[in-house]
């Protein structure tokens, strides 16, 4: 599952939940801009900060780690230190590392102690934030990233609930869906898209951002590329031009064949085809 892409999808579009995480007012979020930020002449990529508005906010970096790395703090410090020497901001800075266990965070410190003992560095561990049911909604659904298939399914029904009846914004609702919707597809592998459709009730996978942002880019190829191979032929390369964001995306090839209407091999050719280069 890429973890990376959906924690920094949910911090893009809701980013008052990486500040309840940290036990901030969410009205932080606010005064803040996430993003990604390179480093320049250097084979690092800071992928996720909260870069603020105004010079007396501090910066916050954030670090979604999955897999036990010896390196992770060595890495991290590293990278913050490059960002500060190359930018020179004004403003103080923080750091979150957020792991699903604690038994995943197994890199020495000793080197940055003064950082932890200060809280300029703050572990999450996500298997101890408590029960969903008393969590808020973000902060649960980032949980369900964690939960074994059997869970996943019951805290997404709740989830999804808790959605529709706590979230007044249309838009803020859909997008939180569409989060959700994602994760189960990642989640339940075995399981296709119908599947998860009927046992949810959630919206045609047509309708969700996946769906929509890699088809719109490949749509728009294929009528560049289909003028004048006529109309049904267009549509077919669009379809085709559609299917390597959505591998991107994490879908599997038979979820993508069933979305767009092609054959399995049809997809599974593209897949190789961009495999090969």
């Amino acid at each position: 599952m890429k973890t990376d892409s959906i924690f920094y999808r949910l911090f893009q579009e809701f980013p008052d939940i990486f500040f309840e995480l940290i036990s901030n007012p969410t009205a932080t979020a606010t005064g803040y801009q996430f993003s990604s930020v390179e480093i320049k002449q250097t084979a690092f990529r800071i992928d996720g900060v909260f870069l603020p508005n105004e010079p007396q906010k501090p910066i916050y970096f954030v670090e979604v780690q999955f897999q036990p790395d010896s390196e992770i703090y060595s890495r991290l410090f590293t990278e913050i230190n490059l960002y500060l020497r190359q930018n020179q901001p004004e403003n103080d800075w923080f750091a979150a590392v957020i792991y699903p266990t604690r038994s995943i965070d197994t890199a020495p410190i000793k080197h940055y102690r003064e950082s932890f003992a200060s809280g300029r560095i703050t572990r999450i561990y996500l298997d101890e934030l408590g029960e969903n049911a008393s969590l808020p909604i973000g902060i649960a659904t980032i949980k369900l990233v964690i939960e074994n298939e059997d869970k996943a399914v019951q805290e997404a029904r709740e989830l999804i609930t808790r959605t529709s009846q706590e979230i007044e914004s249309v838009k803020q609702k859909q997008q939180l869906l569409q989060i959700i919707e994602t994760i189960l597809i990642y989640k339940l592998p075995k399981m296709d898209i119908k599947e998860i459709q009927e046992m949810f009730e959630l919206s045609d996978l047509k309708k969700t951002r996946v769906y929509q942002q890699a088809f719109e880019e490949g749509k728009m190829e294929g009528k560049t590329e289909g003028k004048t191979e006529g109309v049904q032929e267009g549509e077919r390369i669009g379809k085709l031009q559609a299917v390597t964001p959505m591998l991107a995306a994490g879908l599997t090839v038979e979820q993508i064949a069933q979305a767009l209407g092609l054959t399995v091999d049809e997809v599974r050719q593209v897949s190789q085809e961009q495999s090969a280069k």
